[in-house]
């Protein structure tokens, strides 16, 4: 079995503070936001338009035919995780969480798999839903993990400034 890839910079750093995750995910956010107005855009006026034709998606959109439609509703739940899956299987940080300095990986500082990034991002649904006890659950964790880094059996992490100026030289 190959050795797991170390995400860079490596090191051993403290959990990222609640306020940091908070400002991360208000950034992802607001790009999220952008992301699934985009797919909106595309799947009403592309995909149903040639389906449906201008007329009757005008009509279907006056009678409300529009709302709660689950294919639309698939494909954003799908764009946003796709989003979230590929920043942090591949290095480890949202561009929110670029900013703030933030990073998930496993306990050895390796990227987080598929699987473990999906179990992150339904459990942050859940956490959401719960009025966002799953994150506040880090302030009674020893370990200072919430919900979804405990069940993806990943941490978040944060990577002090001048580690990352260094490796931001280096580049």
């Amino acid at each position: 079995m190959p050795k797991p890839q170390q995400l860079q910079p490596a090191g051993n750093f403290p959990p990222a503070t609640l306020i940091r995750r908070f400002a991360a995910m208000f950034y992802d956010f607001l790009l999220c936001v952008a992301l699934m107005m985009v797919v909106t855009l595309v799947y009403q006026q592309g995909l149903l338009r040639l389906i449906y034709g201008s007329e009757k998606l005008r009509l279907l959109a006056d009678q409300g035919g529009l709302i709660g439609d689950p294919l639309l509703s698939s494909l954003l739940f799908i764009s946003v995780f796709a989003f979230f899956g590929k920043f942090w299987t591949h290095n480890g940080q949202t561009l929110g969480m670029q900013v703030w300095g933030i990073r998930v990986q496993n306990a050895n500082g390796s990227h987080i798999s598929l699987m473990q990034a999906l179990l992150r991002f339904v459990i942050a649904i859940g956490s959401w839903a719960c009025l966002g006890l799953g994150f506040l659950w880090m302030l009674w964790d020893k370990d200072k993990r919430t919900w979804q880094d405990r069940y993806s059996e990943s941490v978040v992490v944060q990577i002090p400034k001048d580690v990352r100026k260094a490796t931001q030289g280096r580049s």
